[in-house]
């Protein structure tokens, strides 16, 4: 294909100077080639630009400054969805000529090119949504080259609309003009279609008929306005959306996904409709208007939500933040309203579409078996979503963005790694699943796959990574896992091995190299990594999560870790964190008096048999777990005594330190710490940290009245400190002075931020994740350089 241009004024033969360049990076579905066509024309060069397998590939001859001045300006000008990794050019003989082309591209050859991920509609495809004058009014699927579905559609490289699920409907003459024209903004947009050659909206109900030939928007908002639950097809899956301040859709939606307590994540029309509902500062606010438009988890305000749309108590029960998004995709916009409109619900609750447990539906007719017992009615179209992507969410920690999961928006992103690794397949863990794929010095992270207990999930987890596997020419020559014999990720690599070999790394190894992987440390770099999450398996047969470790890619030694407690009934206690605190006062010697809170909600006949089993040691694995010492405090203090979704207990007992805080109702108090006790060499590790002391203070706090607020604020403040003490001591014998935080244990702003404080005041260098998540989602990027650095015998 060919676009017309001026001809050169310097392609004399003799006077030119010819160049073959080549550009990396995610260059592709992101207007490069358009940018490159008008850069040359407008320096007079002649030449050609294609995409290939490794990227884009110009020619340009012509006047040598002219040259020299494109090869300059194509990564300082790219367009703003590009992300140029490096420009190679080399000397060509002059050939003479005039014009400048786009032609078709070259398939072939290895795959190094990077495919972008999927953006929020652009401001320009807004106004022309929203105006009655252009020919794309209300167009569900209208997009540019800056904006709309990348990752999600494409099927294959080099990315044009023939290896993408747009392939299935031919331009019209409209729109292929636009698309062949250099000065319009959709040349060469592989999405762009419009109202007669586009994709289709439709809206089918519960009981399988189509709506009548109303437009099937108005027709979705008129039900959401009625209080049904409504299945939205969007860029990477389907959500379930009802009309958020209706508390009986709010209920019912609730009920039907079997969500327990779980916040929802509401969708609003803009930003005035957070008024007095959230903290939004400027970070939250450029954070929720990005282009990658994630879930972002902003702080509720007290009092009165002020003239807006208000949420019902549903929506978040017992969470200090709301999880809010903006809409991202034309057909949230139109569910929201355009101006004009007649009213509709201007807060919507977006929550994946799926069974609890099981991965997000993409496919029309799954949809409509698979959430037949969720939804009132679909709105469907038909254009296929090729690759599973949810949403991403994130939340602010000290004015910087904090990625909690890495998926629409972010994946498949590469991160440049520090350490060169061979072709490496990382699988994660089995909670918050992402695996990750290597080679040399790129890693590949996937969307967020979920919770592998589910056999629809290890399918999607099979399915994502041949697909990852296509679009990054990567084949592992190598594979990484858990050591947890009983991970189903971990099964899953060993009967995927095929000859290749396994390595096994140790579950908080991974958080700590994570981090140092992200922040670029090299290969023999050395940190103190504190690793704080809910479970672990660790070496000795104890459940981990509590660690600190002298840790270098290659290797770790355990410095101190939390002291151990029985876990009684393994998740039974994870479930139910009264059992947990009942276990952690038994081991402090406290006794389980019948006013406490933890003793109050235990049944009678379970405390019997509880207090048999601590006895016994039946079914009593020791864990060092900071998870569950919060699970314990959270119901000792009152707070959560039965946790429906993963670590409910913990986010409630942030809750209730926040509100504390906020209200000055949390003053110091003595006794609220831990006592570091020396261990001999057999141990493992050079100290254990006893909360004794520290469960003891919350009991006389208790007895004297001290409600659950300034509890859990003194409990923060405890864990820092200790935190810090431990660090102290391993600066003062080791010489380290890196501090890596990681473990889902830190998604607690209010901790993270206070470990983060104490240590910066002391003068350690503090490393905390911001683009690749603290909790098991970045767990395959620390097993990827682990293993690489160790060497595939290790295990």
């Amino acid at each position: 294909m060919t676009a017309p241009s001026a001809p050169s004024a310097a392609s004399v033969p003799g006077a030119a100077e010819r160049r073959r360049v080549v550009v990396r990076g995610v260059v592709q579905g992101v207007g490069f080639r358009p940018f490159v066509h008008g850069l040359a024309t407008g320096l007079g060069l002649a030449g050609h630009v294609t995409n290939t397998g490794d990227g884009v590939l110009a020619e340009v001859e012509g006047a040598p400054d002219a040259v020299a001045r494109f090869c300059e300006r194509l990564a300082a000008d790219a367009p703003p969805l590009a992300v140029v990794e490096s420009v190679r050019h080399e000397p060509l003989a002059a050939t003479g000529g005039a014009g400048f082309a786009i032609v078709a591209s070259r398939g072939g050859g290895p795959v190094r090119t990077l495919v972008p991920p999927d953006t929020a509609t652009c401001a320009d495809c807004l106004a022309e949504l929203a105006d009655p004058a252009d020919r794309r009014y209300r167009h569900p699927f209208i997009t540019c080259t800056h904006c709309g579905p990348r990752f999600t559609i494409v099927t294959g490289l080099p990315y044009d609309r023939a290896h993408t699920t747009m392939a299935r409907f031919p331009l019209c003459a409209d729109c292929a003009r636009e698309y062949t024209d250099p000065a319009d903004r959709r040349f060469h947009a592989q999405p762009v279609s419009c109202h007669a050659c586009g994709p289709r909206l439709r809206l089918v109900t519960r009981s399988g008929g189509e709506a009548p030939a109303e437009d099937p928007v108005a027709a979705a908002r008129k039900l959401l306005a009625a209080g049904a639950v409504l299945a939205v097809k969007g860029l990477g899956g389907y959500h379930l959306a009802c009309d958020a301040t209706d508390p009986a859709a709010v209920e019912t939606l609730r009920r039907r996904k079997n969500r327990g307590d779980k916040p929802f994540a509401l969708m609003a029309r803009d930003l005035g409709d957070l008024t007095g509902l959230v903290r939004a500062d400027e970070p939250e606010r450029a954070a929720l208007t990005g282009p990658d438009r994630p879930i972002v988890l902003l702080r509720r305000l007290p009092g009165p939500a002020g003239t807006g749309p208000r949420p019902a108590d549903g929506v978040a029960p017992g969470s200090p933040d709301l999880g809010v998004l903006l809409p991202y995709t034309p057909v949230h916009h139109l569910l929201l309203g355009l101006p004009g409109d007649a009213p509709g619900p201007r807060l919507l609750v977006m929550t994946s579409g799926n069974l609890a447990g099981e991965p997000i539906v993409t496919d029309d007719e799954d949809a409509l078996a698979r959430l037949g017992g969720l939804a009132d009615a679909w709105l469907l179209h038909d254009r296929p979503i090729h690759v599973p992507c949810d949403d991403s969410v994130v939340r602010v920690l000290d004015g910087e963005p904090l990625i909690l999961r890495r998926s629409r928006g972010h994946a498949p992103l590469p991160l440049t790694l520090p350490v060169r690794v061979p072709p490496t397949l990382a699988v994660g863990g089995d909670l918050k699943n992402a695996f990750c794929l290597g080679s040399g010095d790129k890693a590949w992270l996937s969307a967020h796959i979920g919770d592998m207990d589910d056999l629809a999930t290890q399918r999607a987890f099979e399915r994502a990574e041949e697909q990852l596997e296509s679009v990054t020419g990567t084949r592992p020559e190598h594979l990484a896992a858990d050591l947890h014999p009983g991970y189903r990720s971990t099964r899953w690599a060993a009967r995927r091995a095929a000859g290749r070999p396994v390595t096994g790394v140790q579950h908080h190894h991974a958080h700590i190299a994570s981090a140092m992987a992200e922040h670029g440390l090299g290969p023999a770099a050395r940190v103190i990594g504190v690793a704080f999450d809910g479970t672990g398996h660790g070496p000795d047969g104890a459940v981990w999560g509590g660690e600190f470790l002298l840790a270098g890619y290659a290797g770790f030694t355990r410095f101190a870790h939390l002291a151990y407690t029985p876990l009684p009934g393994g998740d039974a206690a994870v479930r139910l964190p009264y059992r947990t605190a009942l276990s952690h006062l038994r081991t402090a010697g406290l006794a389980r008096e019948t006013w406490l809170p933890c003793t109050e909600a235990c049944p009678p006949a379970e405390l019997d048999l509880l207090e048999q089993q601590l006895a016994r040691g039946v079914h009593c694995v020791p864990t060092s777990s900071m998870g569950r010492l919060f699970d314990a405090v959270s119901s000792l203090a009152g707070v959560c005594h039965r946790s429906g979704y993963e670590a409910q207990a913990a986010v409630e007992l942030e809750a209730a330190a926040v509100r504390a805080l906020r209200d000055g109702r949390a003053p110091q108090a003595d006794g609220y710490t831990f006592r570091l006790t020396p261990q001999g060499a057999a141990a493992g590790a050079a100290y254990a940290a006893d909360p004794a002391p520290l469960l003891a203070a919350v009991v006389r706090d208790l007895r004297a009245g001290t409600g659950p607020g300034p509890i859990a604020a003194r409990f923060h403040a405890a864990v820092a400190d200790l935190v810090h003490g431990v660090c102290a001591a391993a600066r003062a014998e080791h010489g380290l002075t890196d501090v890596a935080l990681s473990g889902g244990v830190f998604a607690n702003t209010l901790l993270s931020s206070a470990c983060a404080a104490r240590l910066a005041d002391d003068g350690f260098t503090v490393l905390r994740h911001r683009r690749i998540p603290p909790n098991d989602g970045g767990l395959a990027l620390g097993q990827l350089v682990v293993a690489a650095c160790r060497g595939p015998a290790a295990g």
